[in-house]
């Protein structure tokens, strides 16, 4: 499942406010990360990064077969659909902080001269 994130957020910033952690790969060409809904390392939630773009699925257990690293990973379902969701609501909750933080930021940016000498009175 792909899910973009906006241009004023930074993906690892909203990747590790989600909850997950970094998985080394030495092998991946992208940054991955993973959150274990479980105590287990399987199931998890694996995230790769490309651009502004997570691309996740849910990895039920760990590859099998000797040589590859290729597994069975799940791209859709009840799970993956939940944990998109969720992700998509921390995303929302950081555009709205952003968005606080800028106007804070306008509304105390200090007033210039003429501004003070003709400006509205409080």
């Amino acid at each position: 499942m792909k899910i973009n994130i906006p241009s004023g957020l930074n993906p690892i910033d909203v990747i590790r406010r989600c909850g997950y952690g970094s998985v080394l790969d030495r092998h991946a060409t992208e940054p991955s990360f993973a959150r274990h809904p479980g105590r287990g390392l399987y199931p998890r939630f694996h995230v790769y990064i490309n651009g502004n773009i997570l691309n996740m699925h849910l990895d039920q257990k760990q590859a099998s077969y000797e040589g590859s690293s290729r597994h069975s990973g799940e791209y859709e379902g009840d799970a993956v659909e939940r944990e998109a969701q969720r992700i998509q609501g921390i995303i929302e909750k950081l555009e709205e902080e952003m968005d606080e933080r800028i106007n804070e930021e306008l509304s105390d940016k200090p007033r210039g001269f003429f501004s003070k000498l003709f400006g509205k009175k409080e």
